[in-house]
């Protein structure tokens, strides 16, 4: 797995400081949140790539929570794992009907949690040949390789392209220089950081036309994210 934004939310401190140096050094970056409501907030400013949720919490209960947060169309698709000590058949179905992507009963290994976080992201990953669309108009086609805004084609070169997908696939996400450069540039290529700022410079020249460009936001000191949503 690339190195993923992790919110584990969890009333447990103990278990709280385990999973987060658990997924630490496993290369992820975490939040760590005690209550929904502080999930709440941290959620209205930024997505995570995956929540790992504990059944049991003080004022909304995780199964609660991940209701409440499938039935919000911006937060539906992040993958939820539920954490419990409950092991009773009634309880696993009663999370994975609340939306819950898989569930995993406490104790367990390091290595189970990761590899399920890696079958829960394989299965939540993209369709590579669906068209991708925004609600203002933008579509990207990765088998045509074509870019749109309300049907009239956009030229992109090869990178600008990759990278407008990627942000597409992942949108509301802020990524770091150094994440984009992994993720679309791969982790073997030899560029610079300030390579990052050149195609999203070109990227954002391409949509200006279009009224587009803001899609393209910068985070200040942090990195870039794509969101139809004011910065």
């Amino acid at each position: 797995m690339s190195e993923l934004h992790v919110l584990v939310v969890e009333d447990e401190a103990a278990v709280r400081e385990l999973l987060s140096a658990t997924l630490e050094g496993a290369g992820h970056r975490v939040t760590a949140v005690p209550d929904a409501h502080k999930a709440k907030a941290l959620l209205s400013r930024d997505l995570p790539d995956m929540l790992l949720l504990d059944w049991m919490l003080p004022g909304m209960s995780g199964i609660e929570f991940a209701k409440w947060l499938k039935r919000d169309e911006r937060l539906a698709a992040v993958p939820i794992i539920m954490l419990t000590a409950r092991d009773e058949e009634n309880a696993k179905v009663a999370g994975l009907e609340s939306g819950v992507d898989d569930y995993v009963t406490k104790p367990f290994s390091t290595r189970e949690l990761l590899a399920r976080m890696r079958a829960v992201l394989r299965r939540a990953g993209a369709d590579d040949s669906k068209v991708i669309r925004t609600r203002g108009g933008l579509a990207l086609d990765p088998v045509q390789h074509r870019v749109s805004v309300d049907n009239a084609p956009l030229s992109l070169g090869p990178t600008e392209f990759k990278l407008l997908h990627f942000f597409m696939v992942h949108p509301d996400r802020v990524y770091s220089r150094a994440q984009l450069l992994d993720m679309v540039w791969g982790a073997h290529a030899y560029v610079e950081e300030r390579t990052v700022d050149v195609h999203i410079r070109r990227l954002r020249k391409v949509l200006e036309p279009a009224g587009m460009e803001s899609l393209i936001q910068t985070v200040r000191g942090v990195g870039y994210r794509f969101s139809e949503q004011a910065g």
